[in-house]
């Protein structure tokens, strides 16, 4: 990721902070400050750095595919984050600004960036060990 404003930043730590403590009320107070602040787009910006904290650095550029066993009947947040990860993973914006947006169509998205956030603290957990 590069370019990335600071408020962008911090406020992802902020998110991954509150996750860390298992604080899902911070999680979604945070997004929500970002979305007061910085609209829709914001919380894309922030979502974008989760998925960068997931996928992490040194990722050869290339098409990846996504290797989820039961990926169609997963929950739906589950599968959304696993989409979006895999829209980062590939540079893919078309395709994670497609996602956020049907995730707010489908009334799904405070549950969706709740999961992504989760993720990225296990992702960051597991790296730890």
């Amino acid at each position: 990721m590069t370019d990335v404003p600071r408020q962008t930043l911090d406020d992802a730590a902020a998110v991954l902070k509150s996750a860390l403590a298992g604080d899902s009320d911070g999680v979604v107070g945070t997004f929500d400050a970002v979305v007061d602040r910085a609209g829709v787009a914001g919380a894309y910006e922030v979502a974008w750095c989760l998925a960068a904290t997931m996928v992490g650095d040194g990722v050869p550029q290339g098409t990846w595919t996504l290797d989820f066993p039961g990926i169609d009947e997963a929950r739906y947040d589950a599968r959304w984050v696993a989409w979006f990860v895999s829209a980062y993973a590939n540079a893919d914006v078309d395709t994670g600004e497609a996602l956020f947006g049907a995730a707010i169509a489908d009334g799904q998205l405070p549950e969706c960036l709740l999961t992504l956030a989760g993720s990225a603290v296990a992702t960051l957990r597991h790296r730890a060990r």
